[in-house]
C-alpha cells in the first residue's frame, strides 16, 4: 500500500528532494529517452505529492502547481510519475486520487489544467479531465491539454 505525503518545496527533506529527482529522471530522461531540463523553477512554488511503498521507497510523485506558473488562469499537476515497479498495480490511480484530494485543499473550486501524454487520455478522463485543443509535441512526445472543471 502506498502512503502519501504532500509538502511545500521548503518543507522537503534533502532525502525526499533527492528521491523525487531520481524518480523523475529515471522515468522522464532515461526510460522515455527525453533530454530536457527537469529543473524548471516551478518546484520552489509547488506542493510535492510523494507516494512511498512499504520499504519507504518513493514510487509515485507529482507536483501541484499553483495558478500562474504553468498556466495563467489554472492550477496544474505536473511531473506525474510512477516507478516501473508499481505500474499496472493501481499506483497511478492512487496517485491521482490523492492529488485530487490535495487539490481541493490548495485550489478549492478551481478548474485544473494539465498537459497529458496522448496515450494517457483515457486514464485522465477517468478522473474527469477532458481534452481541449489539438495534440502537440512536448519534448518530442505527443501531448494534449486537458481540463478538469471544479466540482467534477
Amino acid at each position: 500500500m502506498i502512503q502519501f505525503k504532500c509538502k511545500k518545496f521548503q518543507e522537503l527533506s534533502l532525502e525526499e528532494l533527492y528521491a523525487t529527482m531520481v524518480l523523475r529522471q529515471e522515468v522522464f530522461v532515461v526510460e522515455q529517452d527525453c533530454v530536457y531540463l527537469d529543473a524548471d523553477n516551478k518546484d520552489q512554488d509547488s506542493w510535492h505529492l510523494m507516494g512511498f511503498d512499504e520499504t519507504e521507497s518513493l514510487v509515485a510523485y507529482l507536483r501541484l502547481i499553483p495558478k500562474g506558473l504553468s498556466y495563467e488562469k489554472y492550477p496544474s499537476f505536473g511531473r506525474v510519475v510512477t516507478s516501473e515497479k508499481v505500474r499496472r498495480g493501481g499506483a497511478g490511480k492512487a496517485l491521482m486520487n490523492a492529488a485530487l484530494k490535495e487539490a481541493e485543499k490548495y485550489f478549492p473550486n478551481q478548474t485544473i489544467k494539465i498537459s497529458a501524454q496522448v496515450y494517457l487520455i483515457r486514464f485522465y478522463q477517468s478522473f474527469g479531465f477532458e481534452p481541449i485543443g489539438e495534440h502537440y509535441l512536448e519534448d518530442g512526445i505527443p501531448h494534449v491539454a486537458m481540463l478538469r472543471e471544479s466540482g467534477v
